[in-house]
């Protein structure tokens, strides 16, 4: 079964799915959503049947797939995953289906939606998947163009203005990332990850970068800075890092229910993936040139969203901040693993348990945070519209399931123990103490904002006296129950025996932190 092209069926399914979907047309509208599901459960199988045949014990690229391309401009077709390559495409998989099934009620333009969902899984996935910057960065697009119509056609009242601020944030950031990586291949002549990897580690990547200028010649450093910078700012637009935020309130607010799942579930893990992907191999020394600059943006990231999701009062809103805050627990993960260079064993051991929490924060938070938006949209539907904190009270006395369950989805975005929210964040907090403690110890207030703004929002959304217009309120449906089960059982299982994702991903731990010490 090795010899299956499996990264390559992983992006074909859902592509063809997509194809066949929209082609339905309004006529046979009425099967698009089983359609689509069908495509999507069928990714889904094909990523649960790639994970059985990967190798644990490997921290290697495997199911390595390359061929040529483009071969006089370097461009081949290479595909590969280790354990943080599987569990995005794991978690993707996922996903794509319980937002279907969220959406299940859409009727308008149902072909065009459900093929959109497939396109944007395809584009995601591949962005999982792919290690030439060429074939990357399609993937890296694609997925843009059908999240940029999933918002304006089927989002909220603001959709269009939510929509055109996300394209051009994202616009922005990407064209930045492409000049970069055209500067290095016309210093280097490639565009592979791997390769460019193994320059960075031997020096000669630093030393191709002399740049003649006026007569003059630029330091290599220099340049080696200012295209980091470009990748950066393509990859702290997507997590995204403070400043570079402001798109994302409104677009989680705006977007259909389902589409903000993947946004915020898949789509923002784009970013965290391309840091641990590019930036820490191919630039390490200048992620510890500017680790202050960096750290201070972390903390604030950090520690500004938890209190701005304590000044919202609509819940997508908060749920959105909240996600910005969680994400920063992860880039503090990774620029405090990029200062430590000596081999220390103490320190190694840091390295590798921040790492760890990082890959697992990434796919826990994916997650949880799909599933809190999926309950909002169910609250958002059963109330006509509202969203409001302050709309709604005492819904534990009439939906008791529905509280009991999305309670369970809160508890662990705060990161109660026995829950898969707390093992990420504390693997990344003791990781990061020693390299980083200051930062550390001033991004430890985010916890506290978090509990303070998800516990307010439990007691006035659930708790209190019942208001009496929810007093028909119906409770969670038997198919609802169904479409968050999987989730609910990762939780328990994550946070109670976390090693089923550590197995998958020690490997490929120890292969970082290994590199990242040849430097």
């Amino acid at each position: 079964m090795n010899s299956l092209p499996w990264l390559t069926l992983l992006t074909l399914v859902p592509s063809l799915g997509g194809l066949i979907v929209v082609s339905l047309g309004e006529r046979r509208a009425a099967f698009a959503p089983r359609l689509g599901l069908l495509f999507a459960s069928l990714t889904l199988l094909l990523a649960i049947l790639l994970g059985t045949q990967f190798d644990r014990t490997s921290g290697n690229l495997q199911f390595v797939e390359r061929h040529a391309w483009i071969p006089t401009l370097a461009v081949n077709y290479h595909l590969g995953v280790d354990g943080l390559g599987l569990l995005m495409v794991e978690l993707t998989t996922l996903l794509v289906p319980m937002a279907m099934l969220a959406s299940a009620r859409v009727n308008r333009r149902a072909p065009l939606y459900f093929g959109l969902m497939l396109f944007l899984e395809a584009g995601l996935v591949g962005t999982f998947t792919a290690l030439n910057f060429f074939h990357w960065f399609l993937f890296w697009e694609l997925s843009l163009i059908p999240a940029f119509f999933l918002i304006k056609l089927w989002g909220g009242p603001e959709s269009s203005a939510a929509a055109t601020q996300f394209f051009i944030y994202t616009m922005v950031g990407s064209v930045a990332m492409l000049l970069a990586f055209l500067a290095l291949f016309l210093a280097v002549g490639k565009f592979d990850f791997l390769e460019l990897a193994d320059l960075s580690r031997s020096g000669q990547l630093a030393a191709s970068l002399n740049l003649e200028w006026g007569g003059h010649t630029v330091a290599s450093s220099r340049v080696a800075t200012l295209i980091f910078l470009g990748v950066l700012l393509g990859l702290a637009v997507k997590v995204p890092l403070m400043p570079f935020h402001t798109w994302l309130p409104a677009t989680y607010a705006e977007a259909p229910t389902a589409v903000t799942m993947l946004l915020t579930g898949a789509m923002s893990k784009m970013g965290v993936y391309g840091f641990l992907r590019i930036l820490l191999p191919i630039f390490p020394a200048q992620i510890r040139a500017l680790e202050t600059p960096l750290l201070t943006l972390t903390v604030l990231t950090i520690l500004f969203s938890a209190a701005a999701a304590f000044a919202q009062r609509d819940l997508k809103r908060m749920l959105a901040y909240s996600s910005i805050n969680h994400l920063g627990y992860c880039l503090l993960g990774v620029f405090a693993v990029a200062r430590v260079a000596e081999p220390s064993p103490r320190l190694a051991t840091e390295q590798a348990a921040a790492l760890s929490g990082v890959l697992l924060q990434m796919f826990n938070h994916g997650l949880t945070a799909a599933t809190l938006f999926c309950f909002v949209g169910w609250l958002e539907r059963r109330s006509g519209g509202l969203r409001g904190l302050n709309d709604f009270g005492g819904v534990r006395q009439v939906a008791p399931v529905f509280c009991g369950l999305m309670g369970i989805a809160l508890f662990s975005s705060l990161g109660l123990p026995g829950l898969n929210g707390f093992v990420g964040e504390f693997l990344i907090f003791k990781g990061s103490f020693s390299p980083a403690t200051c930062s550390t110890v001033l991004s430890a207030g985010g916890l506290l904002l978090t509990a303070i703004f998800l516990l307010t929002l439990m007691q006035r959304v659930f708790h209190g006296p019942l208001n009496p217009r929810w007093t028909a309120l119906p409770d969670l449906t038997w198919r609802e129950r169904l479409v968050v089960a999987p989730a609910m059982a990762l939780m328990f299982l994550i946070g109670l025996y976390p090693h089923a994702l550590l197995s998958f991903t020690n490997a490929t731990v120890s292969q970082f932190a290994k590199s990242l010490r040849a430097f």
